[in-house]
């Protein structure tokens, strides 16, 4: 566990989002993995198929995630304030609410899916690819809740290192299990995802091992799992406002996928391996934000607004340095990277991911704002701003799919997220300036609900 209220804020920030990184990386090859080897052992359309629902599992899986990465910012600002009995009890609240919604959402997703899927003009041709695949994944989500759950909290308490170990494990687990589910059982595309879940859930052993030998003091007693409904309104608020966050932003790609999806195979897989790239260059932004959310939530249960507000500027401009450091990558390398990415060597494929990840990264540094503040207004409780922004978002890709789509091509879905960003970064530094808090800083004080359920 680390104290985050302490020491060189630069100093934090880094040691928090190294972990986090290598650990996202190593997820990210989850990802990665089952795109090379689909494609390079099922064929192109297999990789259209995985593509072509990349967006419906941001929504849903994207909306459980954020829901438990919420909940444990409450967890964070009790360990700031240095109340472990309130730790452990918002700990077992995650665990209660996180499998509840699962539930429901597993049930729901699963009932729905052709319809989804129709609804975002899959081809015929990837059709059964596609729910094959993504059946799998939703029908496994409550295993990545639980990861999720388990690194959030470890997380919350400063320790980014034991996630990370794990997902190296799980990550190496997986390109094996992709393998041999694809090449030896001929399983196809599910079997990717298959192997994905199988892995996760080897993650989530590993965490509950750690959390038992070496964290016995975030261990919930059973009178924890006594639902407490202040606690569990003020965690669901937060976790709400994190989960709509994700999945606004999901819905806006939900949108842009069905426009995509109108262009055809050639396109869909262009933008797939654009997405894979620009996943892994936006990692080191979206951890900066990560980290900017947890040591913001432990310094505002502490009651210094100041290092909530230095944390802010620093890791901003951290995520401008690795955005110059991505403009010059992919100017040089892009093609060889869509190659490694998909293992195909389409020129047509290869030229459009090009030209939208020229575009792109330059915009980067926007994007470096709108994470930062989003994340940091998340992490000393404001739920309505982040909100605002994603539906800012989800409007911008509304116009995107109903506008400029199909007037400008696939050149309307290039331009339109930079433009969206900057509508963003402008909500949220006008949100996070003017906040209350932080303009007053004065020593944060929790709403009487958390006083008398850590009491």
């Amino acid at each position: 566990m680390r104290d985050l209220t302490k020491g060189s804020i630069f100093r934090l920030i880094i040691l928090f989002a190294l972990p986090l990184l290598l650990g996202n990386l190593f997820q990210l090859l989850y990802n990665l993995s089952d795109t090379r080897i689909v494609g390079q052992f099922i064929g192109r359309d297999a990789i259209a198929a995985v593509g072509a629902t990349s967006s419906l599992n941001t929504v849903i899986v994207g909306f459980l995630n954020g829901l438990t990465s919420g909940f444990a910012l409450v967890t964070a600002r009790f360990f700031g304030a240095k109340d472990l009995p309130a730790v452990r009890r918002s700990i077992a609240h995650c665990l209660i609410l996180g499998i509840g919604t699962a539930a429901v959402l597993t049930a729901a997703s699963l009932i729905m899916l052709d319809p989804l899927l129709r609804a975002l003009n899959t081809p015929d041709s990837i059709f059964p690819q596609a729910k094959a695949y993504i059946s799998v994944i939703l029908g496994g989500m409550v295993i990545s809740m639980l990861y999720n759950v388990c690194a959030a909290c470890l997380r919350a308490v400063g320790d980014t290192v034991s996630p990370l170990i794990f997902l190296i494990i799980a990550a190496v687990t997986n390109i094996g299990l992709d393998l041999l589910f694809i090449l030896v059982f001929k399983t196809g595309v599910e079997g990717a995802a298959y192997a994905t879940l199988i892995a996760q859930g080897l993650s989530v052993a590993l965490c509950v091992i750690y959390i038992f030998r070496r964290h016995r003091i975030l261990v919930p007693s059973r009178a924890d799992f006594v639902l407490d409904g202040k606690l569990a309104g003020d965690m669901y608020a937060s976790g709400t406002s994190m989960g709509l966050m994700i999945s606004l932003v999901g819905i806006g790609s939900l949108i842009m996928q069905g426009a995509i999806n109108i262009f055809g195979e050639q396109i869909i897989v262009a933008h797939t391996a654009a997405r894979k790239l620009s996943e892994m260059y936006m990692l080191t932004i979206s951890v900066l934000g990560a980290a900017s959310a947890n040591i913001s939530g432990q310094n505002y249960g502490a009651g210094d607004i100041s290092r909530v507000k230095e944390c802010v500027i620093k890791a901003t401009l951290i995520t401008w340095i690795w955005s110059a450091a991505v403009v010059a990558v992919t100017w040089l390398f892009t093609p060889q990277l869509t190659r490694l990415v998909t293992g195909l060597n389409d020129t047509a494929v290869i030229s459009t991911v090009t030209r939208y990840m020229k575009f792109n990264t330059v915009c980067y540094f926007i994007l470096g704002i709108v994470i930062v503040f989003r994340n940091s207004l998340q992490g000393i409780g404001s739920k309505i701003a982040p909100i605002v922004s994603s539906l800012v978002e989800l409007a911008g890709k509304f116009a995107v799919a109903w506008y400029l789509a199909p007037k400008m091509g696939y050149d309307g879905i290039i331009i339109s997220e930079p433009v969206v960003w900057a509508g963003m970064a402008v909500v949220l530094g006008v949100s996070f300036f003017t906040n209350r808090s932080v303009r007053s800083e004065k020593i944060y004080c929790p709403p009487d609900a958390m006083k008398k359920t850590a009491g």
